[in-house]
Formats: C-alpha cells, structure tokens, sequence
C-alpha cells in the first residue's frame, strides 16, 4: 500500500448507528388536505467517514419496518399489511450509499439504492448536518446527522389508494423523508 493509500484509510473513521438515539420519520398529504406523520424507531448500519476524502466513505442502513409509527394502531397495522410495506415478507427497508459528494463543510450528498417492498431505486439523501465530534460521559465519540429526501411512494410498489369522492385520492404519492442518526465511533 502507498503512503498516501495508508494515510487516506487512517483518517477513515468507523461508526455504528445508534438506535436508541436514531430514527427515521416520514409525512404523506392524507386526503388530500393535511400530512400524516410517522416514523421507524429502529434504524441500524454502519458508516465509514474520511473527512480527508467523503467519496471515499460508506453508509449502510437497515430500518426495522414492523417498528412503523403514526400513533394510529389501526393504520399502522394497515401500513404493515400487504397493501402497503407487507412486513410479513419485507421486513427491512435498507439504503446502502454508493456515492458521497461534498455541498458545503458539514453538508452532503448520498446517492445510494433504496430498497422498500423489495422494490430498490436510487435516491439522493441531503445531509443538512453533519455534526463535530463529542466525547460521551462514559468516553465514547460521537458524532450526528440529519438527511432528507422525497420519494415517489408508487416506485417502491406501494400503489394502493382510494379514490374520494369530491375528486382526487386518500394518499399523495409523495413521501419526504426525515432521518436523524447519532453515531458511535469504533
């Protein structure tokens, strides 16, 4: 390996999502008039950081999808079934980050494949944050990030609707997407 080879894998730097502190919310427009909020309150993966070189770093995320929330059991349990994430058969939603481009000086873009439903598309995730480093209490780094994005929710195979009958439908097919993770470093 090279010198620079060397130096460039040493400033890279290993995390582990912290589920307790992470979360990944998401709003819809319902009938058209107002958003429905939730969110996956168990988000897990991994993230190797090279502040010397971004494109050299790597995100990989899994959301438990039966942790869905919109403080509604009943939709919830409508939003697991086959007519929406089927978690039965799907249980994970995953992102796996195939591209890191710096926008600023703590401000990024991912573009990396999504996979919801078992349907996998590319999206771009826009790192508004990408916080400093903090020591923990108990001695351990941290660091955090909050990314977004928006999704046509039909190109992930999630098509049901009904229909209203002043016009237009239940569900917008636009879903934005909130992420907050806290990461530890390895």
């Amino acid at each position: 390996m090279s010198d620079t080879a060397t130096t460039q894998a040493a400033s890279a730097v290993s995390y582990q999502i912290d589920t307790a502190h992470s979360a990944a919310q998401f709003k819809v427009r319902h009938m058209m008039i107002a958003n429905v909020k939730g969110e996956f309150t168990k988000v897990t993966g991994s993230v190797v950081y090279d502040p010397s070189n971004p494109a050299g770093s790597k995100i990989e995320a899994a959301i438990d999808a039966t942790t869905i929330s919109t403080r509604d059991p009943q939709r919830d349990g409508h939003l697991k079934s086959a007519d929406f994430l089927d978690v039965e058969k799907f249980p994970e939603i995953t992102f796996k980050g195939m591209s890191v481009t710096s926008t600023g000086a703590d401000s990024f873009e991912i573009k990396g494949d999504l996979t919801i439903h078992g349907e996998t598309n590319s999206v771009a995730l826009k790192v508004e944050e990408l916080t400093a480093e903090v020591k923990d209490p108990w001695g351990n780094m941290r660091r955090g990030a909050t990314a977004s994005t928006k999704i046509n929710r039909k190109d992930f195979g999630l098509a049901w609707n009904a229909a209203l009958e002043a016009g237009g439908f239940l569900i917008g097919d636009t879903v934005d997407i909130h992420i907050d993770i806290e990461l530890i470093r390895q």
